[in-house]
């Protein structure tokens, strides 16, 4: 079992949240895709975007609707510092996942998060859990608690 999948159990487990991953037979790198696999709506993709927070050098996790985008200049405003691309070495070491399976919980180090608010119009979001073919389902409620985001808005 993958490394990036069992800390995510892991993580689960020491909040006392039951985990109830499922494995697709096809690849969910995008929403699209994985909300085409789930049978869910494409809003219901809770996609994680990380950027570089340019001051402090830090990864900033952004959780946006699987129909959203996420507005740079907003999303910097919201972290109160200049944002920038994440390069994938970054993204692996700081929250241990590869670039389509990352979860928003389990990660490495500590990260900053903040929620897209569209989210909280579903009563189940899918998350990926930690690799591009494991998801699984999370109340908006839950999300927010178990990634201490903060919720604003940083769409298009």
């Amino acid at each position: 079992m993958s490394k990036s999948l069992n800390r995510v159990k892991r993580h689960a487990a020491d909040m006392d949240f039951s985990l109830q991953i499922r494995e697709m037979s096809v690849d969910t790198h995008t929403a699209q895709q994985a909300a085409d696999a789930l049978g869910c709506r494409v809003g219901q993709i809770t996609k994680s975007i990380v950027f570089l927070g340019n001051t402090s050098g830090k990864a900033i996790l952004f959780l946006t609707s699987g129909i959203n985008q996420v507005c740079p200049d907003k999303a910097a405003v919201l972290a109160q510092e200049p944002i920038g691309k994440a390069d994938a070495a970054l993204i692996r070491s700081e929250t241990g996942f590869a670039i389509g399976g990352v979860a928003p919980i389990g990660h490495k180090n500590p990260i900053r998060c903040f929620l897209d608010p569209h989210l909280q119009s579903y009563q189940t979001l899918w998350a990926a859990a930690g690799t591009p073919r494991h998801l699984f389902p999370i109340s908006p409620t839950d999300l927010c608690r178990f990634t201490d985001a903060i919720i604003g808005d940083f769409t298009r």
